[in-house]
């Protein structure tokens, strides 16, 4: 009984610390003078060259970020951009696509307005990305984000018709960006020079993501990663905005992709195959995550030659990302979709529950069948467990008995225990091995649940319109029968109550702590868990009722059976 106390303990208070991270912490301002900043960069930096006269950097052009969207977007001449899932346009001031939204993810149940990734770089919100060339001591006169391209032919982009930009440096270069779209997200951008110069002339090509602040909703919380991503070399790597912000970080690699992420959605660049390059996350006024090609591209007189980036800006949709990774053959790009450590339960348990969903047409149904099924799976074990509990709780009053007659002796109380443990056959520890077999499984589809867009905006029934936001009652207006609405911190709906409720009735099944005080703790954690879980998805709260209800159910047959007093 002791050791399945402990695993709990640990459990709830793992449970504990990450639930007061993620909304009782405020994010400590991080201050750093110019001595510290430069010296985390060159010590991020030290295997690289420093030395401007023989190696290439993207020249920053500083922004000023005071207009709205719409003005910016009306302030320049654009190129349309449509096709089945996003929209918007692409600034020939600079060619840098800055204008995306989504067609099919609406900014809430209440707004058909749809969900407004990229944006102009003069914005506060200013999201976009851009592709280009540099030169060794930025020495040749090359397009940057104040450039005004001219359009070839076509003008508006969509699958099948790409656009064509040019752009002249009157110094005997001309360059241009032969853009395509497909489908659904991916940007294929063919980067041509033409040098009508008499000399040779040495680029590197580069692709940048700029993104002028965090997002407003950015949580923190430790199951899910939000930020810069990158796979180099096969190696997954994942920076959080402040670590950017403390140190410039540099890597290098000869394949792989680098971008932007956020929970639902994410912007990547992929530079060309089988070609070296530096990739750098930073953060100078703007957050940025470029790279830049090792090995330049030599243009002798009258030669053209020309470079491939492919862009990502895309919704994470499972499917789509899937196909995305086999057809364009990028490895590991499924992994802009964050699975966590159990990637090999949570992704499997996505498709899952996404057939579910097609059969049911509802994804709350989904959750329960999969919560069901998943109980199903783990009944062996799980009786195993509750049965050797049951045992436990058979033995209360004569562990009770033991503890008031070696109150003052814990060595013969101690030994009293165990005599008892070998005369009834029971091994206090049998029921934690069952129990640590699931915590995996019951981790992944909490995570899996936590990640999904699909869930988003899904409804459930009655007063469930979101399964991806929370409860939307509050016991504090009595359901909606007081005209008031409560503040945020006192919106504790009915799914919320019933998960408290399951949670203490299967508490109630359980052997009590000997401790009085652990025993109190224990009885406390029902209430602290609803009022902490009450501004979580409700889906995600509908999974741990189900959950809690079927394991009741489970647990008072199998203590019935053996004769065991439940309350």
């Amino acid at each position: 009984m002791e050791g399945r106390n402990v695993i709990v303990a640990i459990a709830l208070s793992l449970s504990v610390i990450l639930f007061w991270e993620a909304f009782m912490t405020v994010p400590k301002k991080k201050v750093q003078n110019n001595a510290t900043t430069q010296s985390n960069q060159v010590k991020e930096e030290s295997d690289f060259k420093k030395d401007d006269s023989i190696t290439p950097s993207i020249n920053e052009t500083k922004i000023p970020k005071s207009i709205s969207r719409n003005d910016s977007i009306d302030s320049v001449q654009r190129i349309k951009i449509n096709n089945e899932k996003i929209e918007g346009s692409i600034s020939l001031k600079g060619g840098i696509i800055d204008d995306v939204s989504f067609k099919n993810h609406k900014q809430s149940l209440e707004k058909n307005d749809n969900v407004v990734f990229l944006n102009p770089k003069q914005t506060i919100d200013g999201y976009f990305v851009e592709t280009g060339w540099t030169s060794v001591g930025n020495k040749i006169k090359v397009p940057n984000i104040n450039s005004n391209w001219k359009v070839k032919g076509n003008n508006v982009l969509s699958p099948d018709k790409p656009i064509i930009l040019e752009w002249n440096n009157q110094e005997g270069l001309t360059f241009r960006k032969k853009i395509n779209l497909d489908k659904k997200y991916l940007f294929n951008i063919d980067q041509e020079v033409q040098n009508n110069t008499n000399q040779t002339i040495q680029l590197f090509p580069y692709a940048q993501i700029t993104r002028n602040k965090k997002p407003d909703d950015l949580m923190g919380f430790y199951i899910l990663h939000e930020g810069f991503i990158g796979v180099f070399d096969e190696e997954l790597k994942e920076d959080d905005y402040d670590d950017v912000e403390d140190k410039k970080i540099v890597r290098e690699a000869d394949s792989g992709w680098l971008g932007i992420t956020d929970k639902y959605w994410v912007t990547a660049i992929v530079p060309p195959k089988n070609e070296n390059f530096k990739s750098t996350f930073l953060f100078k006024d703007t957050f940025k995550a470029n790279y830049i090609l090792n090995n330049p591209i030599n243009l002798a007189p009258s030669t053209t030659k020309n470079n491939q980036v492919r862009l990502f800006v895309a919704a994470k949709e499972v499917n789509t990302i899937d196909g995305y990774a086999e057809s364009q053959n990028i490895e590991k790009f499924d992994l802009v979709i964050d699975w966590g450590w159990f990637y090999f339960f949570t992704k499997p348990l996505f498709f899952i529950i996404d057939y579910l969903f097609k059969l049911t047409g509802n994804f709350g149904v989904a959750i329960i069948l999969i919560t069901a099924a998943i109980r199903i799976i783990f009944f062996p074990l799980a009786s195993y467990s509750f049965r050797s509990m049951a045992k436990m709780k058979a033995l209360q009053p004569e562990m009770i008995r033991l503890k008031e007659l070696h109150k003052e002796d814990k060595v013969k109380l101690q030994q009293g225990i165990m005599s008892l443990y070998k005369k009834e056959k029971v091994n206090p520890a049998s029921g934690c091995l069952p129990i640590l077999i699931q915590i995996p499984f019951f981790f992944a589809i909490y995570k899996m649940l936590y990640i999904s867009l699909e869930m988003r905006h899904q409804p459930f029934f009655g007063w469930i319109k979101d399964l991806s936001a929370q409860d939307p009652t509050s016991i504090f207006n009595l359901f909606g029968l007081i005209p008031w609405d409560p503040p945020g911190f006192l919106i504790i709906g009915i799914w919320p109550i019933l998960m408290g409720l399951t949670m203490f009735l299967q508490q109630k099944l359980n052997p009590a702590p000997t401790d009085p005080i652990q025993a109190k703790i224990f009885m406390f954690f029902p209430l602290f868990l609803t009022i902490i879980l009450a501004p979580f998805p409700s889906g995600l709260v509908v999974y741990w009722t189900v959950n809690n209800i079927l394991t009741i159910a489970q647990q008072w047959v199998i203590m019935r059976k053996t004769k065991v007093k439940t309350v």
